[in-house]
């Protein structure tokens, strides 16, 4: 696994860059950016489970099984990738979720002159690299963009 890092500055105050980021509305349209469609079902408290789906091709759903390890209001989140979701169905047992969970996922809130730098952390499967960094700058670009409205 291969830790990926990115960052992005927001002129916008640390409360409303999290909120952006965490509300399910504004969420499902950062998001859209990895996968149209993308949601989440459960919470963002310390210790809780929560799933990330996503319709598939075919029309069922698919995504990842995820626990929030760690939150610290307004300042870090850490999710915490567990398994995966396919065709509806939880999986944190088989080859395929076990290749690469855990995985950690953390977002990283300081104050910046301009408002917030935003700090994101991603552990990724070497085959997930590139196209992991070919998405994550545009997700956090239509995050700004929210963010600053």
């Amino acid at each position: 696994m291969k830790k990926t890092h990115f960052s992005i500055v927001i002129n916008a105050p640390v409360e409303k860059v999290w909120n952006t980021m965490l509300d399910d509305a504004t969420y499902r349209i950062w998001t859209s950016a990895f996968h149209e469609g993308s949601y989440y079902k459960g919470d963002w408290s310390e210790g809780s489970k929560i799933l990330f789906l996503g319709p598939n091709d075919d029309g069922t759903e698919g995504g990842m099984v995820s626990r929030i390890a760690v939150n610290r209001l307004h300042e870090f989140v850490s999710i915490e990738h567990q398994g995966i979701i396919n065709k509806g169905v939880e999986d944190t047992t088989s080859d395929e979720a076990k290749k690469w969970a855990p995985a950690f996922e953390n977002y990283t809130f300081a104050k910046h002159d301009d408002g917030t730098e935003l700090f994101i952390d991603v552990d990724v499967l070497p085959e997930y690299e590139e196209m992991m960094t070919g998405i994550w700058p545009k997700a956090l670009e239509k995050l700004k963009e929210i963010s600053e409205k």
